[in-house]
Protein backbone atom coordinates (compact mmCIF):
# COMPACT_ATOMS: atom_id res chain seq x y z
CA UNK A 1 0.00 0.00 0.00
CA UNK A 2 3.12 2.42 0.84
CA UNK A 3 4.47 1.79 -2.36
CA UNK A 4 0.95 2.75 -4.37
CA UNK A 5 1.19 5.86 -2.48
CA UNK A 6 4.80 6.78 -2.85
CA UNK A 7 4.09 6.05 -6.64
CA UNK A 8 1.18 8.44 -7.01
CA UNK A 9 3.64 11.24 -5.28
CA UNK A 10 5.94 10.25 -7.86
CA UNK A 11 3.46 10.82 -10.53
CA UNK A 12 2.28 14.24 -9.05
CA UNK A 13 5.69 15.53 -9.31
CA UNK A 14 6.03 14.37 -12.59
CA UNK A 15 3.19 15.93 -13.59
CA UNK A 16 3.97 19.48 -11.81
CA UNK A 17 7.31 19.47 -13.63
CA UNK A 18 6.43 18.24 -16.71
CA UNK A 19 3.64 21.67 -16.54
CA UNK A 20 6.24 23.87 -15.39
CA UNK A 21 8.27 22.69 -18.55
CA UNK A 22 5.57 23.68 -21.19
CA UNK A 23 4.65 26.97 -19.19
CA UNK A 24 8.20 28.05 -19.61
CA UNK A 25 8.74 26.93 -22.57
CA UNK A 26 5.87 28.60 -24.80
CA UNK A 27 5.90 31.07 -27.38
CA UNK A 28 4.48 33.90 -27.72
CA UNK A 29 2.28 32.18 -29.94
CA UNK A 30 1.30 29.77 -27.63
CA UNK A 31 3.11 27.20 -28.93
CA UNK A 32 6.58 25.19 -28.57
CA UNK A 33 9.25 23.84 -30.56
CA UNK A 34 9.48 20.19 -32.23
CA UNK A 35 12.30 19.72 -29.73
CA UNK A 36 10.52 20.55 -26.80
CA UNK A 37 7.35 19.43 -27.67
CA UNK A 38 9.22 16.12 -27.36
CA UNK A 39 10.82 16.74 -24.04
CA UNK A 40 7.48 17.20 -23.02
CA UNK A 41 5.83 14.25 -24.82
CA UNK A 42 8.50 12.04 -22.82
CA UNK A 43 7.82 13.86 -19.12
CA UNK A 44 4.13 12.60 -19.92
CA UNK A 45 4.55 9.64 -21.36
CA UNK A 46 6.27 8.83 -17.83
CA UNK A 47 3.35 10.16 -16.22
CA UNK A 48 1.43 7.63 -17.82
CA UNK A 49 3.36 4.22 -17.72
CA UNK A 50 3.58 5.86 -13.64
CA UNK A 51 -0.03 5.68 -13.66
CA UNK A 52 -0.30 2.19 -15.32
CA UNK A 53 1.87 0.55 -13.02
CA UNK A 54 -0.73 2.21 -10.15
CA UNK A 55 -3.28 0.37 -11.53
CA UNK A 56 -1.66 -2.62 -12.12
CA UNK A 57 -0.42 -2.52 -8.09
CA UNK A 58 -3.91 -1.64 -7.21
CA UNK A 59 -5.50 -4.70 -9.13
CA UNK A 60 -3.15 -6.97 -7.22
CA UNK A 61 -4.41 -5.28 -4.01
CA UNK A 62 -7.31 -5.81 -4.46
CA UNK A 63 -6.70 -9.75 -5.33
CA UNK A 64 -4.96 -10.13 -3.06
CA UNK A 65 -7.41 -8.88 -0.23
CA UNK A 66 -10.04 -11.25 -2.04
CA UNK A 67 -7.83 -14.32 -1.63
CA UNK A 68 -7.30 -13.62 1.86
CA UNK A 69 -10.82 -13.68 2.82
CA UNK A 70 -12.18 -16.49 5.11
CA UNK A 71 -13.00 -19.53 2.76
CA UNK A 72 -16.16 -20.21 5.19
CA UNK A 73 -18.30 -18.18 7.80
CA UNK A 74 -18.29 -18.95 11.53
CA UNK A 75 -21.70 -20.72 12.93
CA UNK A 76 -23.83 -17.95 14.43
CA UNK A 77 -27.30 -18.67 14.79
CA UNK A 78 -28.49 -21.16 17.31
CA UNK A 79 -28.79 -25.43 16.90
CA UNK A 80 -31.76 -26.61 15.98
CA UNK A 81 -33.95 -28.74 14.13
CA UNK A 82 -34.25 -26.19 11.11
CA UNK A 83 -33.69 -27.56 7.72
CA UNK A 84 -31.90 -25.21 4.96
CA UNK A 85 -34.49 -24.63 2.10
CA UNK A 86 -33.16 -27.25 -0.81
CA UNK A 87 -32.34 -25.06 -3.73
CA UNK A 88 -34.17 -25.48 -7.36
CA UNK A 89 -33.87 -25.14 -10.87
CA UNK A 90 -30.48 -23.65 -12.50
CA UNK A 91 -29.52 -23.36 -8.68
CA UNK A 92 -29.25 -26.72 -7.30
CA UNK A 93 -26.50 -28.88 -6.79
CA UNK A 94 -28.01 -31.45 -8.82
CA UNK A 95 -27.95 -29.39 -11.79
CA UNK A 96 -24.53 -27.84 -11.14
CA UNK A 97 -23.31 -31.25 -11.32
CA UNK A 98 -25.17 -32.57 -14.69
CA UNK A 99 -24.29 -29.45 -16.40
CA UNK A 100 -20.58 -30.03 -15.71
CA UNK A 101 -19.98 -33.59 -15.96
CA UNK A 102 -22.23 -32.82 -19.68
CA UNK A 103 -19.68 -30.23 -19.78
CA UNK A 104 -16.53 -32.13 -18.91
CA UNK A 105 -17.58 -36.00 -20.28
CA UNK A 106 -18.25 -36.96 -23.90
CA UNK A 107 -21.38 -38.70 -24.42
CA UNK A 108 -22.88 -37.80 -20.87
CA UNK A 109 -26.29 -38.90 -21.38
CA UNK A 110 -27.15 -39.24 -17.02
CA UNK A 111 -28.22 -35.56 -17.51
CA UNK A 112 -31.69 -35.24 -19.53
CA UNK A 113 -33.87 -35.12 -15.81
CA UNK A 114 -31.26 -32.22 -14.58
CA UNK A 115 -30.68 -30.23 -17.26
CA UNK A 116 -34.31 -29.80 -18.39
CA UNK A 117 -35.33 -26.53 -16.80
CA UNK A 118 -32.09 -25.24 -19.03
CA UNK A 119 -32.24 -26.49 -22.01
CA UNK A 120 -31.20 -23.96 -24.30
CA UNK A 121 -33.45 -23.99 -27.40
CA UNK A 122 -30.23 -24.08 -29.47
CA UNK A 123 -29.20 -27.92 -28.19
CA UNK A 124 -26.85 -26.20 -25.21
CA UNK A 125 -27.47 -25.67 -22.13
CA UNK A 126 -28.17 -22.67 -19.37
CA UNK A 127 -25.53 -21.80 -17.12
CA UNK A 128 -26.25 -22.64 -13.45
CA UNK A 129 -26.87 -19.85 -11.24
CA UNK A 130 -24.00 -19.49 -9.56
CA UNK A 131 -21.39 -19.82 -12.43
CA UNK A 132 -23.85 -17.31 -14.20
CA UNK A 133 -22.65 -14.86 -11.23
CA UNK A 134 -19.31 -15.45 -12.13
CA UNK A 135 -19.43 -14.72 -15.54
CA UNK A 136 -21.76 -11.34 -14.95
CA UNK A 137 -18.61 -10.63 -12.38
CA UNK A 138 -16.15 -11.09 -15.28
CA UNK A 139 -17.63 -9.52 -17.72
CA UNK A 140 -17.68 -6.44 -15.32
CA UNK A 141 -14.01 -7.03 -14.71
CA UNK A 142 -13.26 -6.43 -18.72
CA UNK A 143 -15.95 -3.96 -19.64
CA UNK A 144 -15.40 -1.34 -17.57
CA UNK A 145 -18.97 0.07 -18.96
CA UNK A 146 -20.80 -2.41 -17.23
CA UNK A 147 -20.13 -0.76 -13.74
CA UNK A 148 -21.52 2.52 -15.02
CA UNK A 149 -24.19 1.52 -16.53
CA UNK A 150 -27.91 -0.09 -15.09
CA UNK A 151 -28.39 -3.40 -15.54
CA UNK A 152 -32.06 -5.04 -15.78
CA UNK A 153 -32.71 -8.65 -16.41
CA UNK A 154 -35.04 -9.92 -19.05
CA UNK A 155 -37.14 -13.34 -19.55
CA UNK A 156 -37.59 -12.76 -23.04
CA UNK A 157 -36.02 -11.17 -26.10
CA UNK A 158 -38.14 -7.57 -25.98
CA UNK A 159 -38.63 -5.36 -23.12
CA UNK A 160 -40.86 -2.00 -23.34
CA UNK A 161 -39.45 0.73 -20.83
CA UNK A 162 -41.68 3.52 -20.19
CA UNK A 163 -39.78 6.88 -20.07
CA UNK A 164 -41.20 10.49 -19.49
CA UNK A 165 -40.86 12.38 -22.49
CA UNK A 166 -42.44 15.76 -20.81
CA UNK A 167 -43.16 16.66 -17.14
CA UNK A 168 -46.48 18.67 -16.08
CA UNK A 169 -46.22 22.00 -14.59
CA UNK A 170 -47.49 23.87 -11.54
CA UNK A 171 -48.93 27.25 -11.94
CA UNK A 172 -50.04 30.03 -10.00
CA UNK A 173 -54.10 30.42 -9.20
CA UNK A 174 -56.77 32.53 -8.09
CA UNK A 175 -57.98 32.18 -4.63
CA UNK A 176 -61.06 29.83 -5.46
CA UNK A 177 -59.92 29.24 -9.01
CA UNK A 178 -59.73 26.43 -10.92
CA UNK A 179 -56.40 23.78 -10.42
CA UNK A 180 -54.70 23.81 -13.58
CA UNK A 181 -54.48 20.69 -15.28
CA UNK A 182 -51.26 19.22 -16.55
CA UNK A 183 -50.05 16.25 -17.45
CA UNK A 184 -46.72 14.38 -17.87
CA UNK A 185 -46.27 12.58 -21.13
CA UNK A 186 -45.06 9.01 -21.63
CA UNK A 187 -43.01 7.34 -24.38
CA UNK A 188 -41.26 4.06 -24.62
CA UNK A 189 -37.98 2.54 -25.82
CA UNK A 190 -38.08 -1.15 -26.44
CA UNK A 191 -35.01 -3.32 -25.67
CA UNK A 192 -34.43 -6.66 -27.82
CA UNK A 193 -32.08 -9.27 -27.31
CA UNK A 194 -29.17 -9.30 -29.68
CA UNK A 195 -26.80 -12.68 -29.73
CA UNK A 196 -23.35 -12.67 -28.81
CA UNK A 197 -20.93 -15.90 -29.18
CA UNK A 198 -17.53 -17.39 -29.92
CA UNK A 199 -16.78 -20.91 -29.44
CA UNK A 200 -13.63 -21.73 -27.28
CA UNK A 201 -11.54 -24.48 -27.91
CA UNK A 202 -9.95 -26.38 -25.11
CA UNK A 203 -7.38 -29.53 -25.61
CA UNK A 204 -8.53 -33.17 -24.53
CA UNK A 205 -5.91 -33.41 -22.49
CA UNK A 206 -7.12 -30.65 -20.22
CA UNK A 207 -10.87 -31.53 -20.51
CA UNK A 208 -10.09 -35.45 -18.90
CA UNK A 209 -7.15 -33.32 -16.24
CA UNK A 210 -9.35 -33.78 -13.23
CA UNK A 211 -6.89 -30.56 -11.50
CA UNK A 212 -7.47 -27.89 -14.41
CA UNK A 213 -9.74 -26.04 -13.48
CA UNK A 214 -12.09 -25.32 -16.16
CA UNK A 215 -14.78 -23.07 -14.63
CA UNK A 216 -12.08 -20.69 -14.39
CA UNK A 217 -11.14 -20.60 -17.56
CA UNK A 218 -14.30 -20.52 -19.49
CA UNK A 219 -15.65 -17.97 -17.08
CA UNK A 220 -12.49 -15.85 -18.08
CA UNK A 221 -12.47 -16.59 -21.58
CA UNK A 222 -15.91 -16.23 -22.02
CA UNK A 223 -15.64 -12.63 -19.98
CA UNK A 224 -12.31 -11.30 -22.50
CA UNK A 225 -13.76 -12.37 -25.78
CA UNK A 226 -17.79 -11.03 -25.09
CA UNK A 227 -16.78 -8.11 -22.96
CA UNK A 228 -14.78 -6.95 -25.58
CA UNK A 229 -17.13 -7.11 -27.93
CA UNK A 230 -19.87 -5.61 -25.63
CA UNK A 231 -17.64 -2.80 -24.43
CA UNK A 232 -17.33 -2.12 -28.53
CA UNK A 233 -21.05 -2.23 -28.89
CA UNK A 234 -22.09 0.15 -25.81
CA UNK A 235 -19.66 2.69 -26.88
CA UNK A 236 -20.00 3.14 -30.80
CA UNK A 237 -22.52 0.03 -31.81
CA UNK A 238 -24.99 1.30 -34.36
CA UNK A 239 -27.92 -0.86 -33.28
CA UNK A 240 -27.78 -3.25 -36.12
CA UNK A 241 -27.79 -6.83 -34.65
CA UNK A 242 -25.90 -5.17 -31.46
CA UNK A 243 -26.87 -2.78 -28.92
CA UNK A 244 -27.50 0.86 -29.99
CA UNK A 245 -23.69 2.78 -28.60
CA UNK A 246 -23.77 6.08 -26.47
CA UNK A 247 -21.43 7.81 -28.65
CA UNK A 248 -24.60 6.84 -31.75
CA UNK A 249 -27.61 8.23 -29.62
CA UNK A 250 -25.82 11.02 -26.88
CA UNK A 251 -26.69 14.39 -28.25
CA UNK A 252 -23.85 16.46 -29.93
CA UNK A 253 -24.23 19.26 -27.88
CA UNK A 254 -20.86 21.11 -28.43
CA UNK A 255 -19.13 21.82 -31.61
CA UNK A 256 -15.30 22.46 -32.26
CA UNK A 257 -14.60 25.67 -34.27
CA UNK A 258 -11.71 24.04 -35.70
CA UNK A 259 -9.89 21.03 -35.60
CA UNK A 260 -8.08 21.15 -31.72
CA UNK A 261 -10.15 20.80 -28.58
CA UNK A 262 -10.22 23.81 -26.83
CA UNK A 263 -10.71 24.55 -22.71
CA UNK A 264 -14.09 26.54 -23.46
CA UNK A 265 -15.40 23.52 -26.00
CA UNK A 266 -14.91 21.31 -23.00
CA UNK A 267 -16.50 23.63 -20.74
CA UNK A 268 -19.01 24.25 -22.68
CA UNK A 269 -19.81 20.67 -23.16
CA UNK A 270 -20.01 20.04 -19.33
CA UNK A 271 -22.24 22.99 -18.87
CA UNK A 272 -24.37 21.63 -21.45
CA UNK A 273 -25.27 18.66 -19.05
CA UNK A 274 -28.09 19.83 -16.27
CA UNK A 275 -26.93 19.78 -12.84
CA UNK A 276 -29.21 17.21 -11.83
CA UNK A 277 -27.25 14.70 -14.19
CA UNK A 278 -23.90 16.46 -13.70
CA UNK A 279 -23.74 15.86 -10.00
CA UNK A 280 -23.19 12.19 -10.72
CA UNK A 281 -20.93 12.77 -14.33
CA UNK A 282 -18.09 11.05 -15.93
CA UNK A 283 -16.00 11.86 -19.06
CA UNK A 284 -15.90 8.74 -21.91
CA UNK A 285 -12.69 9.28 -24.24
CA UNK A 286 -9.85 7.25 -25.73
CA UNK A 287 -6.41 7.73 -24.79
CA UNK A 288 -5.80 10.22 -27.67
CA UNK A 289 -7.90 12.79 -26.64
CA UNK A 290 -7.24 12.50 -22.96
CA UNK A 291 -3.05 13.51 -24.00
CA UNK A 292 -5.36 16.45 -25.67
CA UNK A 293 -6.96 17.41 -22.70
CA UNK A 294 -3.80 17.35 -20.44
CA UNK A 295 -2.35 20.22 -21.89
CA UNK A 296 -5.25 22.59 -21.32
CA UNK A 297 -6.20 24.96 -18.41
CA UNK A 298 -8.54 26.90 -17.45
CA UNK A 299 -9.02 30.51 -16.89
CA UNK A 300 -6.83 30.80 -13.72
CA UNK A 301 -4.24 29.23 -15.39
CA UNK A 302 -4.86 25.61 -13.79
CA UNK A 303 -4.55 22.27 -16.06
CA UNK A 304 -7.74 20.38 -16.52
CA UNK A 305 -6.42 17.00 -15.85
CA UNK A 306 -5.47 16.43 -12.36
CA UNK A 307 -3.80 13.21 -11.11
CA UNK A 308 -4.81 11.05 -7.80
CA UNK A 309 -2.84 11.31 -5.10
CA UNK A 310 -5.57 9.26 -2.98
CA UNK A 311 -5.73 5.64 -2.40
CA UNK A 312 -9.42 4.95 -4.33
CA UNK A 313 -9.36 8.01 -6.40
CA UNK A 314 -9.30 8.60 -9.63
CA UNK A 315 -7.88 11.03 -11.96
CA UNK A 316 -10.27 13.79 -12.67
CA UNK A 317 -10.95 16.45 -15.96
CA UNK A 318 -12.83 19.41 -14.39
CA UNK A 319 -12.78 17.73 -11.13
CA UNK A 320 -15.12 15.07 -12.82
CA UNK A 321 -13.79 11.21 -12.83
CA UNK A 322 -13.25 9.55 -16.64
CA UNK A 323 -12.69 6.43 -17.97
CA UNK A 324 -10.61 5.65 -21.27
CA UNK A 325 -11.64 3.22 -24.20
CA UNK A 326 -10.13 2.40 -27.16
CA UNK A 327 -13.22 2.35 -28.68
CA UNK A 328 -14.14 5.69 -28.29
CA UNK A 329 -13.45 7.77 -31.66
CA UNK A 330 -10.06 9.70 -32.05
CA UNK A 331 -9.76 13.44 -32.70
CA UNK A 332 -10.68 13.48 -36.10
CA UNK A 333 -13.06 15.87 -38.38
CA UNK A 334 -16.73 14.89 -38.06
CA UNK A 335 -16.24 12.64 -34.66
CA UNK A 336 -18.07 12.75 -31.16
CA UNK A 337 -14.58 12.31 -29.35
CA UNK A 338 -15.81 12.95 -25.85
CA UNK A 339 -19.13 11.73 -23.85
CA UNK A 340 -19.74 13.66 -20.73
CA UNK A 341 -22.96 12.20 -18.38
CA UNK A 342 -24.51 10.49 -16.05
CA UNK A 343 -24.64 6.44 -17.64
CA UNK A 344 -26.59 5.13 -15.25
CA UNK A 345 -29.37 6.16 -17.85
CA UNK A 346 -27.65 3.58 -20.43
CA UNK A 347 -29.54 0.35 -19.71
CA UNK A 348 -28.36 -2.86 -20.29
CA UNK A 349 -30.80 -5.87 -20.62
CA UNK A 350 -29.39 -9.28 -20.10
CA UNK A 351 -31.61 -11.97 -21.26
CA UNK A 352 -31.18 -13.61 -18.52
CA UNK A 353 -28.62 -16.77 -18.49
CA UNK A 354 -25.29 -17.52 -20.44
CA UNK A 355 -25.56 -21.23 -22.31
CA UNK A 356 -22.74 -23.41 -23.77
CA UNK A 357 -22.83 -26.33 -25.82
CA UNK A 358 -20.14 -28.79 -26.06
CA UNK A 359 -18.64 -30.01 -29.95
CA UNK A 360 -17.46 -33.29 -29.64
CA UNK A 361 -16.34 -34.18 -33.28
CA UNK A 362 -15.84 -30.93 -35.07
CA UNK A 363 -11.98 -29.64 -33.58
CA UNK A 364 -11.73 -33.98 -33.33
CA UNK A 365 -8.57 -34.15 -35.63
CA UNK A 366 -6.75 -31.45 -33.88
CA UNK A 367 -7.39 -33.15 -30.21
CA UNK A 368 -9.88 -30.44 -29.23
CA UNK A 369 -12.77 -29.92 -27.62
CA UNK A 370 -15.14 -26.96 -28.91
CA UNK A 371 -17.50 -25.24 -26.63
CA UNK A 372 -20.19 -22.68 -27.75
CA UNK A 373 -20.36 -20.05 -25.81
CA UNK A 374 -23.14 -17.33 -26.08
CA UNK A 375 -25.49 -14.66 -24.19
CA UNK A 376 -28.24 -12.11 -25.54
CA UNK A 377 -28.11 -9.02 -24.25
CA UNK A 378 -28.95 -4.82 -25.68
CA UNK A 379 -28.32 -1.81 -24.95
CA UNK A 380 -29.44 1.44 -25.40
CA UNK A 381 -29.50 4.93 -23.67
CA UNK A 382 -33.19 5.32 -22.37
CA UNK A 383 -32.91 9.45 -21.50
CA UNK A 384 -30.64 10.90 -24.14
CA UNK A 385 -30.56 14.34 -21.99
CA UNK A 386 -28.44 12.65 -19.34
CA UNK A 387 -25.39 11.91 -21.77
CA UNK A 388 -24.09 15.06 -24.04
CA UNK A 389 -21.07 14.34 -26.61
CA UNK A 390 -18.56 17.01 -28.38
CA UNK A 391 -17.65 16.67 -31.47
CA UNK A 392 -15.08 18.07 -33.83
CA UNK A 393 -15.52 20.42 -36.69
CA UNK A 394 -16.30 18.51 -39.97
CA UNK A 395 -14.03 19.75 -42.68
Amino acid sequence: MNQILELREKRAKAWEAAKAFLDTKRGADGLISAEDSATYDKMEADVVNLGKEIERLEKQAAIDAELAKPTSSPLTNQPGNHTAKEKTGRASDAYKKAFWDSIRKKNYYDVTDALAVGTDTEGGYLVPDEFEKTLVQALQEQNFFRTLATIIQTSSGERKIPVVTGHGEAAWMDEGGLYPESDDNFGQVTISAYKLGTAIKVSEELINDSVFDLESYIAAEFARRVGTKEEEAFITGNGTSKPTGVFTSAESAVTTTGTAITFDDVMDLYHSLRNVYRNKSVWILNDTTVKALRKLKDNNGNYIWQPSVQLGQPDMILNRPYYTSVFAPDIAAGNKVIAFGDFSYYWIADRQGRSFKRLNELYAPNGQIGFLASERVDGKLILPEAVKTLAIKSV
